[in-house]
């Protein structure tokens, strides 16, 4: 039997995600691009200097995940929320994937 393995890294090589399923992969690919995007705008536009490197990781990749909430309340609408735990979990499928949380 053959099984396919994808793994997510990171831009600098880390390894974030490990799955055998592909869409899965490629949302969480999408992600991590988008909260590596907003992090260099709030340093480029100083918005948060003195936050460290972990916390503005943690906090970019939250608002990428909630993109379709931060949209909303955007356009001046209520988020639609989930329950706090459904929101936290790093990839829905936990029995397929194993997310790795990178320190520092």
């Amino acid at each position: 039997m053959i099984e396919i393995e994808y793994i997510v890294k990171d831009s600098k090589g880390v390894e974030r995600l490990r799955t055998s399923d592909k869409k899965e992969a490629d949302a969480y690919d999408r992600t991590l691009e988008n909260a590596e995007r907003l992090a260099e705008m709030l340093r480029a536009d100083q918005v948060v200097p003195s936050l460290p490197d972990a916390e503005l990781e943690e906090l970019t990749i939250y608002l990428a995940r909630r993109a379709r909430d931060v949209e909303r309340i955007l356009k001046g609408k209520p988020p639609e929320r989930e329950e706090p735990a459904a929101e936290a979990s790093v990839p829905a499928k936990q029995s397929k994937a194993q997310a790795l949380r990178v320190a520092g």
